[in-house]
């Protein structure tokens, strides 16, 4: 079991690892030691000094994720850092586990998705649930996704990688525009009480801070169903990428179709590079 001043143990030992100068303050006369204090923070991120104490000494644990948000953005919290943050403020406040009322995200493929997959398979296509995770794919969409980081860990999640994965925003040169897009389509694909869709946004909140929660306060826009995405994968360089979207029951398939001749060479390339490098295997398996 957890302590329950882990959450306040981590806070202030942030507070006291970043100088003034790293938040935006001026340096000031010497001090007795580094860090900032408690009323430096509050200044920098509109949390009151005295809530701030609570939350160190560990007399709340219960702190919005609008909260964690303004404290990870005033510290200057890595990635890993306001993951941890926000693991620790669930352990704290014990609601790690999710509401019940509301059904979770589709998760099972049909056996028809996968008969339709498997008909696509020389088609980059991916199915995803109404969170944006990945369920089933084609090899195609394998060679496509895999060397950019789209299909890392054990559910993978497209709008997780946007805003979380330092990668992405070179995987995709027009970032600003698909993560508009992919926060519509969340938007879209729940109702806002929902409260699976609560807790991946909390999460996002923290972890990625500004640039999600400004998407997700932005007035709703209606997704788009088709288009072209330019993305750059690691082997063959920018590819421009017609796509469109089938909505079925809780999910969607995404099938992507080479925008121009350059983009169309180099997905031949790129199965013919996969080709060669599973033969290669095969020939060293024995």
């Amino acid at each position: 079991m957890s302590d329950d001043r882990e959450l306040g143990t981590f806070l202030r030992s942030c507070r006291e690892a970043i100088t003034p100068s790293q938040a935006g303050l001026p340096g000031g006369p010497r001090r007795r030691t580094p860090g900032l204090r408690r009323a430096e923070l509050a200044a920098v991120s509109g949390v009151s000094v005295d809530y701030l104490a609570r939350l160190e000494q560990g007399r709340d644990r219960h702190p919005s994720p609008q909260i964690l948000a303004a404290l990870a953005d005033a510290l200057r919290l890595s990635s890993n850092e306001r993951v941890q943050l926000r693991n620790l403020a669930k352990e704290a406040s014990g609601a790690d586990r999710l509401c019940p009322g509301r059904l979770p995200p589709e998760r099972d493929v049909r056996p028809t998705m996968w008969a339709l997959l498997d008909r696509m398979e020389g088609t980059p296509a991916v199915l995803l649930n109404r969170l944006g995770e990945t369920l089933a794919h084609t090899s195609a969409y394998e060679r496509l996704a895999g060397p950019i980081g789209l299909l890392d860990g054990h559910l993978p999640s497209r709008i997780r990688f946007l805003f979380t994965d330092d990668r992405a925003r070179t995987a995709y040169p027009d970032w600003d525009r698909v993560a508009d897009e992919q926060v519509a389509a969340l938007k879209a694909g729940s109702s806002r009480d929902d409260p699976h869709l609560g807790h991946l946004v909390d999460e996002l909140t923290v972890v990625a801070g500004g640039p999600f929660i400004e998407r997700w306060q932005a007035p709703p826009t209606v997704p788009h169903r088709t288009g072209v995405d330019r993305l750059i994968h690691p082997e063959v360089g920018e590819l421009r990428l017609a796509y469109e979207t089938l909505d079925t029951d809780g999910q969607h398939l995404i099938t992507y179709l080479p925008a121009d001749d350059a983009t169309s060479a180099a997905l031949d390339a790129l199965d013919r590079l996969n080709r060669h490098l599973a033969k290669v295997l095969h020939a060293v398996r024995g």
